[in-house]
């Protein structure tokens, strides 16, 4: 399992005064702040963060090490990660996303289906995007326990019971 876990990425600037704009990925989203620092992807880097108000969309704050709107625009697209042991434990039926990317997909009958390449969210619900070479391109499954019953972590496998029609 990743060490690391996304909590939010820099999508640019806001103003003339360092200020950068930022979407969390938390479930609470102001709680972001609270896991301060944070680092890049690769844990070289590390970067106190400091909210100053709520945006469409997200948030404005104060990263350290950045003073002005260029050094703003020029961390745009830094995705923010903490470590997995300072992250609250969750419910058995809830995951973080990256545990989820990289398992493969089963259907109740025992056929591989694919890999989970990401998880998306585009205000719904979440989606599994799936990959393989028996797919006809990319396929979104629903993350709902209707369609996926079974997240067995430990095998590293999910079993799926897809809607019918979506493959």
């Amino acid at each position: 399992m990743n060490d690391l876990i996304c909590l939010g990425a820099v999508s640019g600037s806001y103003g003339v005064r360092g200020e950068i704009r930022l979407k969390s990925f938390c479930a609470i989203p102001e709680e972001i702040e609270s896991y301060s620092p944070l680092t890049n992807e690769d844990g070289s880097k590390s970067y106190t963060l400091t909210l100053t108000r709520a945006i469409k969309g997200g948030f404005t704050g104060h990263l350290g090490g950045v003073e002005t709107k260029e050094q703003a625009d020029a961390v745009k697209g830094l995705r923010l990660f903490a470590p997995r042991d300072r992250l609250p434990s969750l419910p058995n039926d809830e995951y973080y996303y990256t545990d989820l990317v990289g398992l493969e997909v089963y259907d109740t009958g025992g056929a591989l289906l694919g890999t989970v390449k990401s998880v998306q969210n585009h205000g719904a619900s979440d989606l599994l995007e799936l990959t393989g070479a028996e797919l006809k391109g990319t396929v979104f499954l629903p993350f709902t326990l209707a369609a996926v019953p079974t997240v067995d972590l430990e095998q590293g496998r999910i079993i799926a019971d897809p809607p019918e029609g979506l493959l």
